[in-house]
């Protein structure tokens, strides 16, 4: 398995969270991605980096600071939560920060806004990943896609992009190129949200279709198209060296199998 996976970790409290990292390092397992979605906000987001930082140092973490979850009173406290936030971060060499602006954008205080503040700060040497969805403009008619994002590598700040997911390779390879090509001589890290296919999966999601993630029908009304499509997906990321950030639950030997599968035998 490619050493450099990346697995995004769900929980509803600390307990839950000490059992995945101990799972992780059962399992080898030194890449984490922690989100910051549902219940993991304020206490719980900054409860958790205060104890990965002391019992789990061993960690490559890489934390999801969100702009709307993290919001509080105005954008001025906001911001000036976040650039704590940032300031912290350098006491851990294992701890990096993908900023998103949140599925509500705040108005006035998104992503693009916090990036031009920190620009402004003077002594603050940070970079940050930035999260982008190639398959805004063709599914869901929103073309802004690609000014935010020259907005955002135009700071200077930015060393990573995240991809959205979805399951339209050619969309994916299209964006993919363009954004090569604004950045040109920048070295950026890339990294991929994917899925592992299962029937759970494909009825939560028939039931409750998450904004702005692209899924086919394809791939929705068959299992054997949908693990086609996941093993195409993974071959993509390998041959345009895009990591993979698992953000299936993973925390079962037999649910770990199951990522291995897909990674070590892709097309």
């Amino acid at each position: 398995m490619n050493n450099n996976t990346r697995f995004e970790l769900s929980f509803k409290n600390i307990t839950q969270l000490e059992n995945k990292l101990n799972f992780c390092k059962l399992n080898n397992i030194k890449n984490i991605n922690i989100p910051c979605k549902g219940l993991i906000k304020k206490d719980l987001f900054n409860d958790t980096i205060n104890y990965i930082s002391k019992n789990f140092n061993e960690f490559n973490v890489t934390y999801h600071y969100s702009l709307y979850h993290q919001y509080s009173k105005n954008k001025v406290k906001s911001y000036e939560d976040f650039l704590d936030f940032i300031k912290n971060s350098h006491s851990n060499r294992n701890y990096e920060i993908l900023l998103v602006s949140g599925s509500n954008k705040k108005k006035n205080f998104d992503s693009i806004d916090a990036l031009g503040f920190l620009k402004k700060e003077k002594n603050l040497k940070v970079k940050l990943g930035i999260a982008y969805n190639p398959y805004l403009k063709k599914y869901y008619n929103i073309s802004s896609e690609r000014e935010r994002f020259q907005r955002k590598i135009s700071t200077g700040l930015i060393n990573s992009i995240w991809f959205q997911y979805g399951t339209d390779i050619k969309v994916l390879k299209y964006e993919l190129t363009y954004l090569k090509k604004i950045t040109k001589d920048e070295r950026l890290n890339l990294f991929g949200s994917l899925f592992i296919p299962s029937k759970q999966f494909i009825t939560r999601f028939k039931f409750r279709p998450w904004k702005e993630v692209y899924i086919s029908e394809k791939c929705l009304y068959s299992l054997d198209n949908f693990f086609d499509f996941t093993s195409e997906l993974v071959s993509f990321y390998k041959n345009n060296n895009i990591t993979p950030v698992i953000e299936s639950d993973f925390s079962s030997s037999e649910k770990l199998d199951s990522v291995h599968s897909f990674l070590e035998n892709e097309k």
